[in-house]
């Protein structure tokens, strides 16, 4: 039983990890399907073939997703999503629950099919995660700016990304300083609408610290 009350209009923090802090991601498609999976899966739409949208991107950077799916997504989605980062070994993300029970319904789907297609892919069985994920309720407007910057500026724990987090394919910064590659898939205007241009909010996250005290063990 989950210490905190998950409420429809409320935003939260959620976030897990690998099991015994094991990477979760071995490849490039391993990315892309994390990926698919916290973008399509806002709704109850069962989607069949996922291998085929994840080889698309993998070879185009798109995932050819039909219109009328998509606007089956969009309009029964029971959650809403503002941020993202995938790591190599855990994940970030902030969200809204739109309907009763919906971020419950959206992450049990996502991380047991993402397990399933790990264990298959790399002939492993058992937990890929550290247990059920972890959320924390955001209290207020400041938080959520603060989380938003924690959540993009994550890509600075890889060598290779330090000052250049706002390039990282798996994080959804990009979309909120550039263009949004996954137009009504990522609400990240509740954070951007409320800078003067996307500059400014850029200035924000770098000038934000590294470590918020937010409740999270990653």
């Amino acid at each position: 039983m989950r210490k905190i009350k998950i409420s429809v209009n409320e935003h939260y923090h959620i976030f897990n990890r690998g099991n015994n802090k094991q990477n979760i991601f071995l490849d490039e498609r391993d990315y892309v399907r994390m990926l698919f999976l916290i973008l399509h899966l806002q709704s109850p739409l069962v989607l069949q073939n996922m291998s085929r949208p994840v080889s698309n991107f993998v070879k185009s950077r798109a995932f050819n997703i039909s219109k009328t799916t998509i606007e089956k997504i969009i309009k029964n989605r029971y959650v809403e999503l503002i941020n993202f980062t995938l790591m190599p070994n855990h994940f970030h993300i902030s969200i809204r629950e739109l309907k009763e029970d919906g971020i419950s319904q959206y992450m049990q789907r996502i991380l047991t099919a993402y397990t399933k297609y790990f264990n298959a892919k790399y002939g492993k069985s058992g937990h890929l995660f550290q247990g059920p994920f972890q959320i924390v309720h955001i209290e207020d407007n400041e938080q959520l700016l603060h989380l938003s910057a924690y959540i993009h500026r994550n890509p600075r724990e890889i060598k290779e990304w330090k000052n250049k987090e706002h390039q990282y394919t798996w994080s959804s910064y990009q979309d909120c300083i550039t263009e949004n590659r996954w137009k009504e898939f990522l609400k990240h205007q509740i954070i951007t609408g409320q800078f003067s241009d996307k500059k400014e909010y850029q200035s924000f996250v770098k000038t934000s610290g590294t470590k918020l005290e937010l409740g999270e063990n990653c």
